[in-house]
């Protein structure tokens, strides 16, 4: 039987959730920035992948694939702390599909979600 996901009102202050419960819930549309990544100055150091809050960097074989918006929540910590600035924070409003469809990577394989869960942040 699988876990009953608590609301913020259920949820007891200063508990600790089991882990891997954010997994199913999809935070990205909390934010109002979004990193986008220049390629051509990235230089996969994968800086932003250790210091994300989220986990919303992507990586494969070294290199950096792209950002889960879905989970990104916009914090701004990846471009702040990118050695090369190759990550700038960008309205979300002001984000293209084009933007959009270059940052966002193919499903992660690395996260398992229930059939049907998936959506792209707004």
């Amino acid at each position: 039987m699988a876990k009953k996901l608590l609301t913020k009102d259920e949820m007891v202050p200063g508990a600790v959730a089991d882990g891997g419960t954010m997994a199913e819930l999809f935070t990205g549309s909390w934010r109002t920035f979004a990193p986008l990544t220049d390629y051509e100055k990235c230089v996969h150091c994968l800086t932003c992948w250790i210091l994300c809050p989220d986990s919303s960097i992507v990586v494969k074989d070294g290199k950096k694939l792209g950002t889960d918006f879905q989970y990104c929540k916009g914090c701004g910590i990846c471009a702040a702390e990118c050695p090369v600035d190759a990550i700038q924070m960008k309205l979300e409003s002001e984000i293209t599909d084009q933007d959009r469809k270059a940052q966002q990577p193919q499903p992660r394989p690395d996260v398992k979600r229930k059939k049907g869960s998936q959506k792209t942040a707004q």
